[in-house]
């Protein structure tokens, strides 16, 4: 099933509808994720950030991911003020408990800008999975983050942040897959 589910997501990055767009590397104490962006113009209005990723952490653990974000500013026009809502796919592999499971997710996020010579960003993003959307024996799915980003560059974003992801299984047992700090950068081409 692992292969299938790889084998899907490298057909979808090689969309003839998407295109390279950027890089995002995020390292922690114990975890390590790498995500590959794209952005489609034939879905909505201006198109949407779909991302396809690869997570792996000193335990031994890995989860791989594609997901979806469609962002705009509000009715407003307020061009500080960013939200966005799409939806996410993520499978894992657990050592410990020596489980597979996966789970497909809605997903929002929003993001204040503060405009200045070098702008910073506050962004704030979660996801959710209930039961009837998570499988292999995972319960339910829950990812948030929050995170401070700094312009260094029109192309380079750094940031540094806090995320937790955390699986629940079917017997009520949990396990967390990243809780902590971390530091990161996003490249555009």
């Amino acid at each position: 099933m692992f292969k299938k589910i790889i084998f899907a997501i490298t057909l979808l990055a090689l969309s003839s509808q998407a295109y390279a767009r950027g890089l995002d590397i995020k390292l922690a104490d114990e975890m390590a994720e790498f995500t590959y962006l794209t952005e489609s113009s034939t879905f909505g209005y201006g198109g949407a950030d779909i991302g396809f990723s690869a997570l792996f952490t000193e335990d031994d653990d890995y989860q791989i991911g594609a997901g979806i974000m469609v962002t705009g500013n509000p009715a407003g026009n307020n061009k500080a003020i960013q939200f966005g809502v799409g939806g996410k796919f993520v499978f894992v592999t657990l050592d410990a408990p020596d489980e597979e499971v996966g789970a497909v997710a809605i997903a929002a996020q929003f993001r204040y800008i503060i405009a200045s010579e070098t702008p910073v960003a506050f962004v704030v993003g979660v996801a959710f999975a209930p039961s009837v959307t998570s499988f292999s024996g995972a319960d339910s799915y829950s990812e948030y983050e929050f995170s401070i980003e700094l312009e260094v560059t029109p192309s380079a974003r750094a940031y540094i942040g806090y995320r937790n992801i955390e699986y629940e299984f079917e017997g009520g047992a949990d396990f967390e897959l990243d809780d902590g700090a971390h530091v990161g950068v996003k490249f555009e081409f």
